[in-house]
């Protein structure tokens, strides 16, 4: 019987330009990988400019963890190895040749290997980075045993991708996916839905995995969240996590013995003329996308939700981890007396304005701070977004002050970027909150190693 969480903290972002359920095939001739979508991953190269590559092909591999491997997507050439600042690397580019050739491997039932072999297939192939861990929400160790693995099967994000949509009719290969996760952990496969969204038979129906139900807004789709509730992580833990279009890769891998990068993303925002999914690869090209398909004036492309996002240009690639492409107005101007106007198209949290009273409103919202940076103090705001047992606010000092026992008493371990996103949206005193999270695990991980 499946465990019933409910939540009561959090907000929903009601925001105009949601993807409408209709799936469009984009044929883009340009893909990347992104060594800087991989926290803590030293790059070295496997391949140069000019060189002929399938899906499945080996392109890079991390110097320190020489057993962690990133393969092409997609068959075709290296057409620009891009650096930045200090010769960081920051891009493979890659131009398809429209063959879809790719790399052999065994076509086999996990049900009938071993944890190693499993492992073995999945990091050969480059399909390994799909697993991430927590804490620290770097690329997984293939030498540990977590104590669970946990797959988020709904999206409470602005815009969030519908997975019941998404996996509709792929019932099978979910299925082969969530048992080669098996096989990986020696505690349980958790996979969490919410009753009010998620409807698919692939989920409901799906075997050997825990089904949890959460209700309530936003964070309550965030695996971290999810994870607090259900199995928290104490010092010493490991927690693995993936999204659930990385359960039917690895179910497909399986199935045909090859690396299939397709997967569905949606384009969304109030600027997009006909916001909706489009079948691609990952680290697909957005400039196909948004061709002759946005709004005239400034905007911010995001790689990612409008909270979590990074910032692309409009000839640049989506993150290996994003199925999401985001299109909002810049926010880059001064409104003089806005503090001081009834505000009627302006989305309230605080109740400052009167639109708080229109709760099924969506509304266009740009990235205007409205304000600078002030003093940081307490002020209940954090808490009331945030559906875990922890004092954020202590905990983002003790960061910034660099006091490693009292980040470990607060609960570093438990809490990514992401589950601070609310917190940044909502907090008077502006303060980026997700990159002090970010700051805060990375001291961790350097220190603990």
């Amino acid at each position: 019987m499946s465990n019933i969480i409910k939540l009561k903290k959090g907000l929903n972002i009601k925001l105009l330009g949601e993807a409408e359920k209709t799936v469009v095939d984009i044929n883009s001739d340009f893909f990347a990988l992104k060594p800087t979508d991989f926290i803590g991953v030293f790059p070295k190269l496997m391949v140069k400019e000019g060189d002929e590559v399938k899906a499945g092909t080996v392109v890079f591999y991390d110097k320190y963890r020489q057993d962690i491997l990133f393969s092409s997507p997609v068959s075709g050439t290296i057409t620009e190895i891009k650096r930045g600042p200090k010769r960081l690397l920051e891009e493979i580019r890659i131009k398809a040749n429209g063959k879809s050739e790719y790399e052999s491997f065994q076509v086999s039932d996990p049900k009938n290997l071993s944890k190693e072999e499993i492992t073995e297939l999945l990091r050969k192939s480059g399909i390994w980075p799909c697993l991430r861990q927590r804490p620290y929400s770097v690329i997984a160790n293939p030498g540990d045993d977590p104590k669970a693995i946990f797959i988020s099967a709904f999206d409470t994000s602005p815009h969030g991708l519908d997975y019941d949509f998404i996996v509709h009719g792929k019932g099978e290969l979910f299925q082969k996916g969530l048992d080669a996760l098996k096989k990986l952990t020696s505690g349980k496969v958790h996979l969490n839905v919410n009753p009010q969204e998620t409807t698919s038979r692939v989920f409901h129906k799906s075997k050997d995995v825990q089904i949890n139900q959460f209700t309530g807004p936003h964070p309550s789709g965030n695996v971290g969240i999810q994870i607090h509730h259900v199995d928290p992580i104490n010092k010493g833990d490991i927690v693995w996590y993936l999204n659930p279009q990385d359960v039917l890769i690895i179910g497909k891998f399986f199935t045909e013995g090859k690396y299939d990068a397709s997967c569905m993303i949606s384009m969304s925002g109030s600027e997009v003329l006909k916001p909706r999914y489009y079948k691609t690869i990952k680290g697909t090209s957005v400039k196909p996308i948004l061709d002759k398909n946005v709004k005239d004036g400034e905007h911010r492309y995001i790689s990612g939700n409008v909270l979590t996002g990074k910032k692309i240009q409009q000839e640049g690639y989506l993150g290996y981890y994003d199925y999401q492409l985001s299109v909002i107005p810049e926010g880059n101007y001064f409104e003089f007396l806005g503090w001081a106007l009834p505000g009627l198209g302006k989305f309230s949290v605080s109740r400052s304005f009167t639109s708080w009273m229109c709760t099924s409103k969506k509304y266009s919202i740009d990235t205007n701070l409205h304000g600078g940076e002030r003093a940081f103090v307490l002020s209940g705001e954090y808490e009331k977004v945030l559906p875990m047992d922890i004092f954020p606010v202590h905990l983002l000092k003790a960061i910034l002050a660099e006091d490693i026992d009292l980040m470990e008493n607060l609960g570093i371990y438990e809490v990514d970027e992401e589950d601070f996103a609310l917190c940044e949206f909502v907090c008077t005193s502006k303060v980026n909150s997700q990159d002090i999270i970010r700051k805060g695990l990375d001291l961790m991980r350097k220190e603990m190693s």
